[in-house]
């Protein structure tokens, strides 16, 4: 039994036990989410689920009135979620009630209409090639608020940095890297004491992608690491890419986050291709992409770029070898063991990977730029 079956088992005994104190959407929403744990792949489409008022009409009713609600509610979710997250909200609905959510009508009526679609093999290629643009017009269309959100945040966050930058840190003689690093360690050190749930609000996942209303967390995820390990590696390496940096502070936070931004955007139009169970957090888009262009420069201009920090001269190549191998670590493993996925695709499906082919491509851009 998977998740969704014991979700739904527990939200019985809890109807069972206290059906007025599951009366309220956010009572409802509290409850899961704490039953829930750690499966992010499941948090965005289980508090949508809870926010439903049908699905307080479908816990509180009995008789015509719950299985019609019920079939409202299943077909909303049909329209909307992938089939590995429906199964899951579909076993929920069911260990809840008792009631077997109806089934799929186009799928009841496809056995009924294939004999009359046999002797016409041309149809079925133009559907799946017609379909297929649609369902990336699609998700292009999910993604669209926390595109426009995160790129207007960035505009906001730049104009902020630049004040003060002139205010304050000018005159402390603080670069825009170093006060880059201080925020996210200090964001980091929160997270874990006194801002617990910023560790686990802020990241994003592939099922909150494309929810409007979790658009703020394609801005927020940029700024808090999920995994500590990987906290601690990307503030290392963000001071020395970016500690002695002549930008000032409003340049250097406008080109992180709208790095970040174009990482995880591409990241996450791969993971809803192929369906794979992402969270993103964290600098590494961020911190590739500065890696690979210098990398990329140093082996396009045939000599050695090299970074310097507490009186060290490390090479672009070497950090390229030994954050990309780290990183392989992270994001090779499966998120979800259900899932079925190549290596390539869950390295594109991540900000890190798609930091190191944006970095690659602006330098030799910017050598091409050079020629000319």
């Amino acid at each position: 039994m998977g998740v969704g079956h014991d979700l739904g088992e527990q939200l019985n005994r809890w109807l069972a036990a206290d059906p007025a104190g599951l009366s309220q959407s956010r009572a409802l929403t509290n409850r899961l989410m704490d039953a829930l744990g750690a499966n992010d792949g499941l948090r965005g489409p289980i508090r949508d689920l809870a926010s439903q008022p049908l699905l307080l009409q479908v816990l509180h009713s009995r008789g015509a009135e719950q299985q019609s609600a019920l079939a409202s509610l299943t077909a909303q979710l049909r329209a909307t979620y992938a089939p590995a997250v429906l199964q899951e909200l579909l076993d929920l609905l069911h260990s809840a009630t008792g009631q077997r959510p109806a089934p799929d009508q186009a799928s009841a009526d496809r056995p009924a209409a294939a004999p009359a679609t046999l002797p016409e093999p041309s149809p079925p290629p133009p559907t799946g090639v017609a379909q297929q643009p649609i369902r990336q017009r699609l998700q292009l269309e999910r993604f669209g608020p926390g595109f426009a959100l995160s790129a207007a945040g960035a505009l906001v966050f730049a104009w902020v940095g630049a004040e003060l930058d002139r205010a304050l840190f000018e005159g402390w003689g603080w670069s825009g890297g170093v006060v880059l690093v201080v925020v996210l360690a200090l964001l980091q050190a929160l997270s874990l004491g006194p801002l617990k749930r910023l560790k686990r609000q802020w990241p994003l996942t592939s099922a909150e992608a494309e929810q409007p209303r979790q658009a703020w967390q394609w801005l927020s995820q940029a700024w808090i690491h999920a995994n500590g390990l990987e906290a601690i590696l990307n503030l290392i390496v963000l001071l020395i890419l970016l500690g002695a940096s002549p930008l000032q502070l409003g340049s250097v936070v406008l080109r992180y986050c709208l790095t970040a931004l174009a990482c995880l955007g591409l990241a996450a139009l791969c993971a809803a291709r192929w369906h794979i169970t992402r969270r993103w957090s964290g600098a590494s888009g961020a911190i590739s992409a500065l890696i690979a262009l210098a990398a990329g420069l140093s082996l396009l201009h045939w000599r050695v770029f090299r970074f310097s920090s507490a009186g060290l001269e490390i090479p672009a190549w070497v950090l390229l070898l030994v954050y990309g191998a780290l990183q392989l670590g992270w994001q090779l493993p499966r998120q979800n063991p259900d899932e079925r996925s190549s290596a390539l695709q869950r390295v594109l499906s991540s900000s890190w990977g798609w930091g190191l082919l944006l970095g690659l491509t602006w330098a030799v851009i910017t050598r091409i730029r050079e020629l000319l």
